[in-house]
C-alpha cells in the first residue's frame, strides 16, 4: 500500500511540475532542508479539489514519508463519492473521513495521531466559491480544529501552506481543469514550540482561541493576491 500510495503521489507531483508553472514565495528563511523535520502542514485558503498540484512542492524524500504517515481529515461527503473518494483514498490512505463536527469522527481522527505522523489540516474545513464565500453564502473562516493537533505535538516543524487560489484553474462546480496556469503560494516554516510559544504569550484568549484568531489573521493577510 505505501509504494503504491508513494507511485501516486510521485505521478501527481511529475504531472504538477508538466503542466503548471509555479511562483513560490519563502516568508522568513527558506528552510527546505528541514523538511524531515515537519510534524503539521496547515494549507490556507481552500479554493478546490485540484489543490493536490500542491505536492509538486514536496521533495520525493518527503513524499516517501507522508506515503506511510500521512494523517489528514477530509469531508464525508467527499469521501463518500463513488469515483473521487476511492481515488483520495488511494492517494492518501492516512485521509479520515470527518463530519466537520466536534464529534466522534474527530475524537477518531486525533486518536489515529502518532510520534510518527504528518498532520495535515485546512483549518477553514470548507471550500471557498468564486463569489469568496462558502457554498452557504458565509464568510470564510478557519475553525479549531489545529489546536486539537497542536494540543497533542510539540516537537518538529509547523509548515504553513498560503494558497494563492486556483479558480484559474479549477473551481466548485467546474468539470475540467486549465492547464497551464502559473500557481501562486507562499510558504511558511516555524518549530511547533516557538509557534505554540508566540501564541500563549501573554495573551488572554484561551489556546483554541487564540490560534483561531492567528490562522485568520494569516488568510487575510499571508496569502498571494494573484490566482491568474
Amino acid at each position: 500500500m505505501r509504494i503504491f500510495s508513494f507511485l501516486l503521489i510521485s505521478i501527481v507531483k511529475i504531472l504538477s511540475s508538466l503542466f503548471y508553472f509555479f511562483n513560490i514565495n519563502w516568508i522568513g528563511a527558506d528552510k527546505l532542508s528541514q523538511w524531515r523535520d515537519i510534524r503539521i502542514v496547515v494549507f490556507l485558503n481552500h479554493t478546490s479539489l485540484f489543490e493536490v498540484l500542491f505536492l509538486k512542492i514536496a521533495p520525493f524524500k518527503f513524499i516517501w514519508k507522508i506515503s506511510k504517515h500521512l494523517v489528514i481529515p477530509g469531508a464525508d461527503i467527499t469521501l463518500n463519492r463513488p469515483i473521487l473518494g476511492k481515488y483520495i483514498k488511494m492517494l492518501i490512505p492516512g485521509c479520515l473521513p470527518i463530519t466537520r463536527k466536534n464529534d466522534e469522527t474527530w475524537q477518531y481522527f486525533l486518536a489515529q495521531m502518532s510520534p510518527e505522523s504528518v498532520i495535515a489540516i485546512m483549518p477553514e474545513g470548507r471550500m471557498k466559491r468564486r463569489n469568496g464565500l462558502d457554498k452557504s453564502g458565509k464568510p470564510m473562516s478557519v475553525r479549531g480544529g489545529t489546536s486539537d493537533i497542536l494540543d497533542y505535538v510539540d516537537e518538529g516543524q509547523l509548515l504553513f501552506i498560503y494558497s494563492g487560489g486556483l479558480h484559474h484553474i479549477q473551481a466548485p462546480g467546474d468539470r475540467f481543469p486549465k492547464v497551464f496556469k502559473t500557481i501562486h503560494v507562499n510558504m511558511e516554516m516555524l518549530t511547533i514550540k516557538e509557534y505554540k510559544q508566540s501564541i500563549t504569550h501573554g495573551g488572554e484568549l484561551t489556546f483554541k482561541k487564540a490560534v483561531m484568531a492567528d490562522l485568520n489573521h494569516r488568510l487575510a493577510h499571508a496569502i498571494p493576491t494573484n490566482e491568474k
